[in-house]
């Protein structure tokens, strides 16, 4: 499918001006190219992984071996998406003596995906939708881990069904910023309670 600037234009969910590779915690939802259920099924409640949602699973584990900087905490695979929480602990030079936690920032300047602390609408992006934002990646960002965790699954999925090139995942993800330990520990209460809603 051809780009179409017109067809394909997304607004960004992203806080305007706020950097993405500021150490905090955040809230992040990647779902499935076309919602597909690839990673396996829920049987009462409990998710049972398949070969590639062990892949997922097996991706999100090691992202910190392979990025220091990144601390893994709560997850689900889901059977089209996955919820997490991934937290960025250290400094790049660039934010040498910053916070070590994401600063607050006036209601007045938050964007629709970081206003308030309630679970986030899940993947709304049009399916094959490209950015000109993903060849702008910071290092050690936010998007930067996203895109190379949905690059490594991607590549791992698509030697397992015999499908080379084909689209695993959605363009963009869903993120909140994470601001308050209370916030924190309803994300996680929603991230495990996930397979029963």
């Amino acid at each position: 499918m051809n780009f179409n600037p017109r067809e394909h234009h997304r607004r960004s969910v992203r806080l305007k001006g706020y950097d993405y590779a500021l150490p905090g915690a955040y809230f992040i939802t990647i779902c499935t190219f076309l919602h597909h259920c690839l990673f396996g099924e829920i049987v009462d409640g409990a998710m049972f992984l398949n070969e590639m949602g062990t892949v997922v699973a097996e991706e999100w584990v090691r992202s910190p071996h392979i990025r220091p900087a990144l601390q893994m905490d709560e997850r689900t695979v889901m059977p089209n998406h996955i919820h997490g929480i991934v937290i960025i602990t250290a400094l790049d030079p660039v934010h040498e003596g910053a916070q070590s936690h994401a600063p607050e920032v006036p209601k007045s300047e938050v964007g629709a995906s970081a206003a308030t602390d309630r679970a986030p609408q899940v993947c709304n992006t049009k399916p094959g939708a490209r950015s000109p934002a993903i060849l702008q990646r910071k290092p050690r960002s936010l998007s930067s881990f996203v895109g190379g965790f949905k690059s490594a699954v991607t590549t791992r999925v698509n030697m397992i069904r015999g499908t080379p090139r084909k689209p695993v995942w959605q363009v963009n993800y869903h993120e909140h910023i994470i601001r308050s330990e209370e916030s924190l520990r309803q994300i996680r209460k929603y991230i495990r309670a996930n397979p029963w809603m």
